[in-house]
């Protein structure tokens, strides 16, 4: 089982994309993975047991052991770190903006600190262009409404309808005003998505590496619930960044019209048994699914897996909105030509300011910012629902809980 734990260690050590050190309480580096060596321009195991100050600019060297030894006080206060930025230096002495995130463990009653960097080069030099850009397009803008100006100007002169005019002229500015809104909203959603992105992944990474490191101090057999309990968190951890990845490409597919829906007849039973199967393994403690005792008499000429996916998705967020000891019902009736799923819960509920926004890409109730999710789920499945005929409701109230209606055309046709 060591031997195991290992391999499971560094194959998620050298996996990461990421660099990696792990250095002692005397600031050696103890290990490092291959993408950190290949950062820093160091073959295979040339790092080991080297101070880390080798990989820092002298000129910079005081001013990073101030600030490291800021993180250092929140770390002993059991606060784990990130948005440090420093200046790496290469084995070629070639400096580079990076980011670094540290988390402090211990292993055999000894400290060790977790460092986790990110090369910032391509990021700053975007962040130069979009900025180089920005003002291209400013200057732009100022000449053209300039020219506007102009026009505008010329065409007062020869037009006895002043209040025509004027129109006209307010209305070409209302364009460029919203040419321009339209602009600043793209880029703060970019900004927003990249945000999402680094913190929606960096957690899970990091608790994954952290739980394989614990692996490694439960080697007895009579410690299998503590390993089970580690790996289970591991297990966890993967499958929420597959969802995550899944919702990615499927936002993509949507935007770009590349969806490819397939259309096949299913006993609804089966769809239903999956979608609980697997709601079942992130039930909290006391919370229990009810479900009708109808489904098997339905049968549909549906997408079965965009079905499925807008069932785990409106289900996930139940259970993980609503307290432990509680149930959350699914109920499934027929009404016309369609099938109505009634999703029941008692969670925390949406305020009634942020319902208008639900269905909105990247949105998250006020109320529930301090809980891991992208606010992409929903939208992708009113989307696909809307794009097979079918609709999505919800009534909720803050503090009591939510229903939500997915009613869907039992027979698609293709």
């Amino acid at each position: 089982m060591f031997n195991q734990n290992q391999d499971i260690f560094n194959i998620l050590f050298e996996a990461i994309p990421g660099g990696i050190f792990i250095v002692d309480k005397d600031t050696n580096i103890i290990a490092a993975n291959s993408s950190a060596e290949k950062m820093f321009g160091y073959e295979k195991g040339e790092l080991l047991n080297q101070p880390k100050d080798i990989l820092l600019p002298k000129r910079y060297l005081t001013t990073h052991k101030n600030q490291l030894n800021y993180f250092t006080k929140q770390i002993n206060r059991g606060k784990n770190t990130s948005g440090l930025y420093l200046f790496g230096l290469t084995k070629n002495n070639i400096e580079f903006p990076l980011e670094i995130s540290l988390n402090s463990f211990t292993l055999y009653e000894k400290e060790f600190v977790m460092a986790l960097i990110i090369d910032m080069t391509v990021h700053r030099e975007t962040e130069k262009k979009i900025d180089s850009l920005n003002v291209v397009l400013e200057e732009k803008v100022k000449i053209g409404t300039v020219k506007l100006e102009k026009t505008i100007a010329k065409l007062k002169e020869v037009n006895l309808n002043y209040k025509k005019e004027l129109q006209r002229r307010i209305k070409i500015e209302g364009k460029i005003n919203d040419a321009l809104k339209k602009e600043r909203e793209l880029n703060e959603l970019k900004s927003k998505f990249l945000s999402l992105v680094s913190h929606e992944f960096k957690t899970p990474l990091s608790g994954i590496l952290t739980s394989v490191i614990l692996l490694e101090k439960y080697q007895l057999s009579e410690q299998q619930e503590k390993r089970d309990k580690h790996l289970k968190t591991i297990t966890n951890k993967v499958n929420y960044l597959n969802n995550i990845l899944n919702d990615f490409l499927s936002v993509e597919r949507l935007d770009t019209s590349n969806v490819n829906y397939k259309f096949t007849v299913f006993n609804l039973s089966k769809v239903i048994n999956e979608v609980v199967y697997n709601a079942n393994m992130l039930l909290k403690s006391g919370q229990h699914i009810n479900i009708s005792q109808n489904i098997s008499d339905f049968v549909l000429h549906q997408d079965e897996k965009i079905l499925e996916l807008s069932l785990n998705n409106i289900i996930y967020n139940a259970i993980k909105y609503s307290p432990e000891n509680t149930d959350i019902n699914l109920e499934i009736y027929k009404k016309a030509d369609n099938l109505v799923f009634k999703i029941t819960d008692k969670g925390v509920g949406i305020p009634e300011n942020d319902q208008k926004f639900i269905f909105n890409r990247y949105f998250r109730a006020e109320n529930v910012l301090n809980i891991k999710g992208t606010g992409i789920g929903l939208n992708i499945v009113k989307e696909h629902l809307e794009n097979l005929g079918g609709t999505i409701s919800f009534k909720s109230l803050e503090n009591k809980g939510s229903v939500f209606l997915v009613e869907l055309p039992i027979i698609k046709e293709s």
